[in-house]
């Protein structure tokens, strides 16, 4: 079994080379292909003359994470598993490999583990995970390593270091093409566990990572796109139709706006909750099934949420 590694790119010229010089020491050599959001710098040329072995689709326009994934993994039939990997994560030699042994186990999807690259012994993502208000987190965040020894398994991977099933993907159609950018992983995740998905924690497959290199973590063009992702999550899984639920939201994310408006000045992060709240109406109601979510009061969810400086 052959996998392929997906990496969708925008600007990534500074970035991508890390990535793809990694990849060429994988102990289980993967197939690679590079999507470009059709970026202004010299990312095409650059993989083209120096890593002839990629596979390098160039789009015209920039369709976001979600969506040129689903562009270059429909155009590559071939591809099964699928594995993908950010411009800005470097994989240590067994990611692939760490990956794809965890199938065995009979899971649709694995979640890699994302290191800080500045502080290697630290973990930054070992895949997503929610509470009842679909308020994602980063599982284990924070942690040490020694933190993956016996881990729970989380609800899914993150989009940054995730292996798919082929068929599971396909199933549920992929990712939300409206979700340009951030929580499309979470979506799929929960839409994944609501068809009877299971995901399996690789302990092993890391890649260390430099943390929102491209928009930058309290930027307002970040706090825009999570924050039009975490409004239309609300109003496509209808969290704000139960009481309680709707509580917990508007304290939650009233706090949160508050918080970017006073350390980063931007009103962005605000401004795209409603306007991803809007986009979600009309349309098909999703339901989140039977998958493992949280069971967080408002403090404990902006607590982890604190954790993460984010939208």
């Amino acid at each position: 079994m052959r996998p392929t590694v997906f990496i969708p790119n925008f600007n990534g010229a500074s970035r991508i080379q890390r990535a793809l010089d990694a990849l060429r020491r994988q102990s289980r050599m993967p197939a690679v292909v590079v999507v470009d959001n059709s970026s202004t710098d010299d990312s095409g040329q650059l993989i083209r003359e120096r890593y002839p072995e990629v596979s390098l689709i160039e789009l015209k326009v920039n369709l976001g994470f979600g969506p040129a994934l689903n562009r270059a993994i429909a155009a590559t039939p071939a591809a099964d598993p699928v594995i993908l990997l950010n411009d800005d994560a470097i994989p240590e030699p067994e990611f692939t490999s760490a990956l794809v042994d965890r199938l065995a186990d009979g899971l649709d999807s694995v979640a890699g583990v994302m290191t800080q690259e500045r502080s290697p012994d630290l973990i930054d993502s070992a895949g997503v995970i929610a509470d009842a208000t679909l308020m994602g987190f980063d599982y284990l965040h924070g942690e040490p390593l020694a933190a993956l020894d016996g881990a729970a398994d989380p609800l899914g991977p993150t989009g940054g270091a995730a292996l798919y099933r082929r068929a599971a993907f396909d199933r549920v159609g992929g990712f939300d093409e409206r979700m340009f950018l951030y929580y499309e992983d979470l979506d799929l995740a929960l839409r994944l566990a609501a068809a009877g998905g299971r995901c399996g924690l690789a302990s092993e497959a890391r890649a260390a990572h430099a943390y929102s290199a491209s928009l930058g973590a309290g930027s307002g063009a970040k706090y825009a796109r999570t924050g039009w992702s975490r409004g239309y999550m609300l109003r496509r899984y209808g969290v704000m139709r139960d009481p309680r639920l709707a509580l917990r939201v508007l304290a939650c994310e009233a706090a949160i706006g508050a918080g970017q408006l006073l350390r980063d000045r931007t009103a962005q992060g605000i401004r795209g909750r409603f306007g991803g709240f809007r986009a979600g109406a009309g349309l098909p109601r999703r339901d989140p099934g039977s998958a493992p979510l949280l069971d967080l009061g408002a403090r404990d969810a902006l607590a982890l949420r604190r954790r993460r400086r984010g939208g």
